[in-house]
Parts: C-alpha cells; structure tokens; sequence
C-alpha cells in the first residue's frame, strides 16, 4: 500500500540532526509551528540538530506528515526514538523513592550521601552531563563528590571561585579518600599526583593548552554562573577546552540566572552544546528583546520543564528532600539618607541624566554606567550612618550580624561608627588567607559583625553555625545575589529561622533597584523552578533611564532627612522578628 507523503528528509552527516530536503508548503508551516527554532522565512532545505529528543519528536511528527527517507535513516530514527525512551524510563527510575545505588559509593567511614544525592551523582553519571540546582544549602558539593568518587571519573578536575579552594579541599578530606591538589598560578607546571585537582576560576585561563592533552576524565564546576557570559571571556573559553575532553561534565549552581534569563543558553552551550539549538534558534524559540539590548525568556517555566524533560538540569528544594526549614523571614525597613554626596555632585549628576535620556547612543551608554555609579554610591554613602545606627541595636542585643555591602567608602563609615564591635571584612579587597581569618573571627565569636560584599560570598560554608541575621545596608541589581547572600546562613545546621533585613531609602538608587529586581527574578523563578507558581512582574525599561528621568524630574531630590532619635531612644524596628529566636 502506498502512503503518501509530504516532502523528503535525510541524516546530517555528523548523525546529529537532520536534513529536509523537500516539504509541502504547508507542511512546512506545521512544521514551524512544532519547531519554533526553525525562522518562519526559512526555505528547504531546513536543518535541525539534536539528539534523540529530536527524533523521538520527528517520529511523532511524522506519525501525521510522512516524509520520504531511506532505509538506513528509518531505523536510526526508530533506534533515537527508542533510546530516548528507554532513557526516559531509567531515569524516572533513579528519581524514584525506592531507588537505591547499585553499588556503594567510597566514602570514609560513617559518611554517605542523602539519597538525593546519590540520585543526582547517578543521573550524571547516566546522562554525562548535569546541571544540578539544588537549593541553596542542600549539599550540591557532597552529590559531586558522589559522581566522581569511581576509578572511571578520576583523575577529576574541579574549578571554584579564589576563595574557596581550602573549604573545598577540607570537605574532600572530611567525606571520601580522595587526594587533592590545589592548582598554583596561571602557569603550568608538572602536576603531583593526585585524584581531584582544584582549579580557580581566576586561572584556568593560563592552563587552557595543558586542557588539551590533560589526562581528566571528569570537571565540576562549582558556582557555575561564573561561566553566564560563555566562550567571550577567557575563563569561558578555557572552560569550553577542559569540558571538550572530559566523559563527565557537572555544573553546580542554585542561582544560573543572574540577570537575565537568556544567560541560561551559555550555560547548557557549555554541557551540551546544541540542546538549545544555535544562538539565533534559541532566540526564535525561546526569547523576546529586553531592556537594552538584552533578551528575555518568554516562558521561563516552559524552559525550565523543558530543561528537566532533557535531563540536563535537575533541582530540588529543601521540601522535596524533606529537610524543611522555616522560610526566610524578610523584613523590609526605610531608614533615612543623608543626599550631602550627591548634593556635592549636582551638577555633574544631572549633566549625565540628561545624556542618559537624550543624548547620542554612545554618549548614553558612558553615561549611564557612569550615572548609576554615581547614585549607588551616593546612596550607599548616604544611608551608612543610618544603616549603622539600626545594625547597632542589633548588636547590642547580642545578635551576630553578617552586614551586606558594594562600596570600600560605605565599608568604611560602617568600620568607624561600629568599631567597638569589632567588625571583620569579606570583600574583595581581601585575600583569600584574609578572608578565612575573618570566617574564624565570626564563627569563633571574637567577633560578632562580619562585613561582606555583595558578590564575595557564593559557596561560603559555616557562617550558619553562629548567625542568622542578614543585613542588606546596599543593594545589587541582580536577585540572586542577594539569594546567594542570604544562603550563606539558610543552609543545613541552621538552628533557628533566618532574618534578611533589607535596609532601604526612599530617594537615590533604592526605589529603583528594588523595582527592577521584580523582572530578574521572575526569570530565574520560572527557568529554576518551572512548576511552581508564578511571581509577580514589573515592567522593565531600561534601568538607569528610569533613574535618570526619576532624578530630573526631582524625584530622587535627596532632601536632608529626618534626625536619628537623640542617644538612649531606640529607633523604631520590627523587635517580634527576634521573638522565640534567642
């Protein structure tokens, strides 16, 4: 019986896609409408590549539009087809509850892997590659240990941010056998021997030709999104080397998506390049034009289930591991701002406003970066007092306090006014011994204010064990880092429900920042947790244009602010957030 068909479609000689060569025009609509990735305008013949989920989709496709192929392709079709099935079935397998690990995984003795996340390590195992998004706190490091703890996946190669190659090497020690070594410099030199070698995302760059012809069989990038901006940066590009000859490719990461969501394509470009098809695919399939010039996820949710389909991202929560905490208790709370900074600065300030909202397209990018360095500075610096007058009350009731910043003058007013508590500093002025010293301080209790910086805490272990209050005195563009800074203490040993105190002005940089932070996070919420609830959204223009024009029309006029209350009185704060804390 003869079946008619609608067009002709070949194998990509690589045998990692497809080829139609011929198809009926509207066939070819239906065609685009299954395949966003394909561009309307598009003419035969069309290619598509990737792996089996492709086929699996083009066998069902073709179940209502038959197309002519050869023999040969047939049953590459129907074996993809059934590879990705059987797939499917093992992974949702290795998901289950009841699933156990076929053989135990080398750890000392008396330390195991949670289920979970033994489950993580197998499905990297089974997959080769995984980006794991398990929530903040929920022992990401412990799973990759898991995954690499096999004489098959060592020796292993595992890159983290400077200050972190200690935590990482002391944790290696605590939980398996493993020999370590930390890499020294940017240079190359002849290697001990080792199991895992510990790289910095600060020098794989100088060891990229050593990738090459390196013997690893395994990479785990910790804080992986480090890597957001792909193969433009030299840590990306050494990254991409390293990952091209490696059998196991595991990323770490609760928060992929600092900004916005179209960062996620150079994340999965870099474990499995092509499963979102070429930049201008992922565009056409997924992504809608921003605020200057970025892109935006038009369904994060359906990437995010569309990511976890693939099995190319896998995230738990603390409640799908059954090791609930209390959630963050957020307390938003005005304080008042000193606009002298800016005051000084008037006039240059609305001179870049101005060329922010109506000069040339080069004139408005210099100025704009340099206008909202400007306001956050002011901001920052006109709000330190006070910010330090509140975290005092704090202090005095005994409560250690990890306060957040961004600028070295804002660190000093807060060092000046609050000296008698001994504060100790974590930014990136610091070294990486600096830093550990400030860590022992603050957990010892020879200090009970530790300062950081906004983007100076990710992966930081231990802070839980003797804090629980979180200050924000500045605040950064990006959601996620405040979400990083607040896991240093929502994490597992965390005795009591964590307090994150965003301490904000109604004037400078604040009203703004806070408002543009709605959008960002809703893309991260929708791509790392696709099936839940939706956040709400603001509208985003473009961020310093919005500041500018809030600025000119005097809304962001700085006026002198209200005294704070003579000494004795307390200023007035949510005192029931310590209630039961004690």
């Amino acid at each position: 019986m003869n079946m008619r068909t609608y067009g002709a479609i070949e194998p990509l000689e690589n045998g990692n896609g497809w080829r139609i060569t011929d198809i009926e025009p509207h066939v070819a609509i239906r065609l685009k409408s299954v395949f966003p990735r394909i561009a309307r305008t598009a003419t035969t013949p069309i290619i598509l590549a990737g792996g089996p989920q492709l086929d699996a989709d083009l066998d069902w496709f073709m179940q209502r539009y038959p197309l002519r192929m050869g023999g040969e392709a047939r049953d590459r079709l129907a074996e993809r087809k059934t590879l990705f099935e059987m797939t499917q079935s093992e992974i949702v397998n290795i998901l289950s509850p009841d699933w156990q690990p076929a053989e135990r995984i080398d750890f000392r003795e008396g330390k195991a892997p949670y289920h979970y996340q033994a489950q993580a390590a197998e499905l990297a195992r089974r997959m080769g590659r995984l980006l794991l998004m398990d929530d903040l706190g929920l022992g990401k490091t412990i799973s990759s240990f898991a995954a690499i703890c096999h004489a098959d996946t060592l020796p292993a190669a595992v890159v983290v941010q400077a200050h972190l190659p200690k935590q990482w090497v002391k944790r290696f020690e605590e939980f398996t056998h493993l020999r370590t070594h930390v890499i020294r410099g940017t240079k190359p030199y002849e290697l001990p021997p080792a199991d895992v070698y510990i790289f910095k995302y600060s020098n794989i760059a100088g060891w990229m030709d050593y990738f090459k012809q390196a013997p690893f069989k395994a990479a785990v990038f910790d804080e992986a999104q480090e890597l957001r901006h792909g193969v433009g940066t030299a840590k990306g590009e050494a990254a991409a080397e390293l990952l091209r000859h490696v059998g196991l490719k595991l990323f770490l990461t609760a928060t992929p998506i600092y900004n916005y969501g179209s960062e996620i394509f150079n994340i999965v470009n870099f474990l499995d390049p092509g499963a979102l098809g070429a930049w201008p695919e992922f565009l056409r399939e997924w992504c809608k034009p921003g605020p200057g010039g970025k892109w935006i996820v038009e369904d994060a949710q359906a990437l995010g289930t569309f990511l976890r389909e693939q099995h190319l991202a896998l995230r738990r929560t603390e409640f799908d591991v059954e090791g609930e905490m209390p959630p963050t208790n957020v307390i938003m709370h005005q304080v008042p701002m000193d606009g002298a900074t800016l005051d000084a600065n008037a006039d240059h300030a609305r001179a870049l406003a101005l060329k922010v909202t109506s000069g040339s397209f080069t004139e408005r990018g210099q100025a704009a970066r340099e206008f909202d360095m400007m306001m956050r500075h002011a901001t920052g610096v006109g709000k330190a007092p006070y910010v330090a007058a509140f975290v005092k009350i704090l202090l005095d009731a005994g409560e250690p306090v990890l306060l957040v910043g961004w600028h070295r003058d804002v660190y000093k007013i807060w060092q000046r006014d609050l000296a008698a508590y001994n504060p100790r500093l974590y930014t990136g002025t610091e070294s990486p011994a600096q830093k550990q010293a400030t860590v022992d301080d603050f957990v010892s209790g020879r200090s009970n204010l530790m300062i950081i910086s906004l983007r100076s805490g990710a992966g930081l272990d231990g802070l839980q064990e003797r804090c629980a209050t979180i200050v924000f005195g500045e605040f950064d563009w990006s959601p996620q880092v405040h979400a990083q800074c607040i896991g240093r203490l929502r994490r597992p040993g965390q005795k009591r429900q964590v307090s994150a105190i965003y301490l904000h002005t109604d004037d400078g940089s604040d009203p703004t920042v806070m408002s543009v932070l709605g959008l960002k996070a809703s893309q991260s919420h929708g791509i790392v947790d696709p099936l839940s609830a939706p956040a709400d959204q603001h509208s985003d223009t473009t961020r310093i244009r919005q500041l500018a024009e809030l600025f000119l029309q005097g809304k962001s006029a700085l006026a002198k602010p209200p005294a704070l209350p003579p000494p004795g009185e307390p200023m007035e704060i949510q005192q029931e957030m310590f209630e039961g804390a004690q």
